[in-house]
């Protein structure tokens, strides 16, 4: 069988309000929705509210968050010949539940990780029915804090439930921001068909010694029985395994003499190699795909004792940088109005201030791919924030389990990108 069948769903999604307070204006039954988008933007874009930016529209607009909402698309299919069909939803904002078809296929309570669903028991040829109906954040928030019990008294510096959820926190206000507590698909969703195998987790560690490039991949495999091949390649270098039928995993290692080394803006140039990872069958067919950029760079923290207690300074390629850094909050309330161009204009002008780090804040998000490959471009360090702001946080679960999975996948995914240079627990705790 050959390479496997990604098709985004973009189109024709509806959005529909299926419970609203008292506050709420009367609204047409269905809107026509972008995806990945937005509540509050999908009904600017209808001229059913005012621009939630200006005067004091966020309070009129409380409405919004505290109502459940419905997207919905309907779309055909028919079988590809491929064994295997998932859906995968790339962001939710925040608490949704999914169905196709009218069968549940489960439930999203975090707005910062990745949902993949097994949906060939549901797909049926011709027109399949999708729904993600969102549900208010707050009674959801509400919810996990009476269920906690003792463990939910915490001290937080902005009232509400956002401690509880798992979501961008300044949606609920900030000193710098209005309060517009979002919902809907935020992220793409895509509709996945593949046979035989397909790559899983891919986590490659990318270091430089003595003039020497190091690349291992930890490569997890999803679905085999047969026999594969699995082969990275960087920098005109390659490596290649064969896996057992039935084998989930691989580690791969290439090494590269003399790479031309990645440094921050203003210290050097900012060369970058494609990192590629190819699933093939005994046959050579291709099944699967991963590449990414990636860059050849020494870091290190340096916390050595000093005259003034202990040092804190970034040394990257064993030269000391001095940080020249900002803040970056997100760049809307609305996430998917930034655009890679957006991103691009901002870094850009991080950049011709003089600014050589950014650090991603705490009551944000895990920035897009976008805002990454853009940092590794241009040299500007990256330091990456842990989702915890200004308050303390449960230890106990459902929230426990949600920060898991959330950092497990973002820092798998963030691992490539030669600009970050730093993890951090939090902001403000």
């Amino acid at each position: 069988m050959t390479f496997g069948i990604k098709r985004r769903l973009t189109e024709n999604w509806t959005l529909s309000c299926i419970s609203k307070p008292g506050t709420a204006p009367p609204l047409p039954e269905t809107i026509s929705a972008t995806v990945p988008g937005t509540v509050h933007t999908d009904l600017l874009e209808a001229r059913l509210i005012p621009d939630p930016y200006l005067d004091v529209n966020e309070i009129a607009l409380d409405w919004i968050g505290r109502s459940a909402w419905r997207y919905a698309i309907a779309f055909d299919w028919s079988d590809n010949g491929h064994a295997h069909h998932e859906l995968v939803f790339e962001g939710l904002d925040t608490v949704a539940d999914i169905r196709l078809n009218g069968q549940p296929l489960g439930r999203a309570r975090n707005m910062h990780r990745s949902y993949r669903f097994d949906i060939a028991r549901f797909l049926t040829p011709g027109i399949n029915h999708l729904e993600v109906d969102f549900l208010p954040v707050e009674d959801y928030g509400a919810e996990v804090r009476a269920a906690l019990g003792s463990a939910a008294d915490i001290p937080a510096n902005y009232p509400g439930a956002w401690p509880f959820v798992r979501k961008m926190a300044c949606n609920f206000g900030w000193d710098w921001g209005p309060t517009l507590v979002t919902a809907g698909i935020w992220k793409p969703v895509t509709l996945e068909s593949w046979s035989t195998a397909r790559l899983g987790e891919i986590r490659p560690q990318v270091t430089l010694a003595g003039g020497l490039g190091h690349v291992v991949a930890d490569v997890g495999i999803t679905g085999s029985e047969d026999k594969l091949f699995l082969t990275l390649s960087v920098a005109g270098e390659t490596a290649t395994v064969a896996l057992d039928p039935g084998a989930c995993h691989a580690v791969l290692t290439v090494d590269v003499d003399d790479p031309k080394i990645w440094w921050p803006h203003g210290l050097g140039d900012q060369p970058l190699y494609d990192l590629q990872i190819v699933l093939t069958d005994a046959a050579g067919t291709v099944l699967d795909r991963w590449t990414r950029k990636t860059g050849f760079r020494t870091v290190r923290l340096d916390t050595l004792a000093d005259e003034h207690g202990s040092a804190f300074t970034i040394v990257v390629n064993d030269v000391p940088v001095f940080v020249r850094g900002a803040n970056w909050i997100p760049d809307d309330c609305f996430l998917p109005r930034v655009t890679r161009e957006r991103y691009a204009a901002r870094v850009a002008q991080a950049r011709d201030a003089n600014i050589n780090l950014l650090r991603v804040w705490g009551g944000g998000i895990y920035e897009t791919q976008d805002f990454y490959e853009i940092c590794d471009a241009e040299g500007l360090l990256v330091w990456q924030d842990f989702l915890f702001a200004c308050s303390a946080y449960p230890e106990d679960e459902p929230v426990r389990g949600e920060v898991e999975a959330e950092a497990r996948e973002n820092v798998v995914r963030l691992m490539p990108h030669p600009s970050l240079i730093l993890w951090n627990g939090n902001n403000e705790n």
